[in-house]
């Protein structure tokens, strides 16, 4: 039997996922974590084989988690694979270099979702043909680290202001990030540029 867990903030995405894996003769879901944080402890716990892991999750992405799995000693082996929405070609590159062996969509067949879980298992990697041919098209980030910390803070419409306060930099600092970030992107305004970044995945 594959072990395997699912790590996903929404309860009804991890119940459904959970359904459609359980159902396989192979496959044995030993574990559910709604938070990235929980995702190491419960892998340590219950032995598990294949995490899949959501990205945008409370406490940690699984794109991190896949990280501390990776960094973590004394683990048992465990394969990842990243089970998203957001399938952009900026968080694919982030996954490979966090060395998840997989990356796919949700809303891929269940049966291609199973065989996907069993590929990785025995050591290969698996990603998603559409957004593996998007990526080699798609330009790398052009953002500095600061920048992307400034553009995250700036997501949801927030101002200058909290955004200076919430990253201890003056607002003038903070202008010149985002007007830098609006070149990079050739963006027309600061929310146009964020929505740019955020869908590239360089964020």
């Amino acid at each position: 039997m594959i072990r395997v867990l699912i790590a996903d903030d929404q309860d009804l995405v991890r119940g459904a996922l959970a359904a459609l894996l359980g159902s396989e003769a192979d496959i044995e879901v030993v574990a559910e974590v709604g938070r990235g944080d929980k995702v190491v402890e419960a892998v340590r716990a219950n032995r598990v084989d294949v995490a899949l892991l959501d990205i945008e999750m409370p406490g940690m992405t699984g794109i991190e988690a896949a990280e501390q799995l990776q960094a973590a000693r004394g683990m048992p082996s465990c394969r990842t694979v990243i089970v998203t929405t957001f399938g952009r070609p900026g968080y694919l590159r982030k996954a490979l270099a966090a060395g998840v062996s997989g990356f796919v969509v949700k809303d891929t067949p269940a049966s291609q979702l199973a065989e996907a879980v069993r590929r990785v298992h025995r050591g290969l990697r698996v990603v998603d043909p559409a957004l593996a041919e998007e990526s080699l098209f798609t330009p790398d980030s052009p953002l500095t680290g600061r920048e992307v910390e400034v553009c995250r803070a700036a997501r949801g419409g927030t101002g200058i202001r909290e955004i200076a306060a919430e990253l201890h930099l003056s607002q003038g600092t903070v202008r010149n990030h985002l007007s830098s970030v609006i070149g990079k992107t050739g963006a027309s305004n600061r929310f146009e540029a964020v929505t740019v970044a955020d869908q590239n995945g360089w964020l």
